[in-house]
């Protein structure tokens, strides 16, 4: 079996997996991190959704042979971290909406956010409703506007 080096939530790892396993289920049943969701599989409800490399991607849609030892993952579980605090700024303003119902998307929906977040800072502006209509993780709960709620919280402390 060949072996896949990457760094998972500010830790190199090596796993050895087929080169066609898709990176959730490396996370999920591999390395036992189970902040990054399964949904769907085909990369459409992104309740996977992580961070590679600073940005928004699903696991669900990454054979483990695209990652390179340099890429970075990020999933919830390692966040807060990013920002060197028991809690990012986003996960605190998702608490302070009371956001979650069932919270099976919230990793995934924090996740976004945080990339959405990074991006428009970057390019130097704030979030937009346009931007926030561009999120397109699917909530069963139908939590939207605490969801947008907190985005708009969140950016504010980001």
């Amino acid at each position: 079996m060949p072996e896949h080096t990457f760094r998972v939530n500010g830790e190199q790892i090596t796993v050895e997996v087929d080169g066609d396993e898709r990176l959730l289920w490396v996370l999920r049943d591999i390395l036992g991190i189970t902040g990054p969701k399964y949904g769907c599989g085909i990369n459409v409800c992104k309740a996977c959704t992580s961070h590679v490399n600073g940005r928004a991607a699903n696991p669900c849609a990454i054979p483990v042979k695209d990652l390179r030892p340099t890429d970075e993952v990020t999933t919830i579980e390692g966040l807060a971290d990013t920002v060197g605090a028991d809690l990012h700024p986003m996960q605190q303003a998702w608490l302070d909406q009371d956001v979650a119902q069932c919270g099976y998307c919230q990793p995934g929906q924090i996740m976004a956010a945080v990339a959405l977040v990074r991006r428009v800072k970057e390019e130097g502006r704030k979030v937009t409703e346009a931007d926030l209509d561009g999120i397109r993780n699917i909530c069963r709960c139908g939590t939207y506007f605490r969801i947008r709620e907190a985005i708009k919280a969140g950016a504010e402390r980001m």
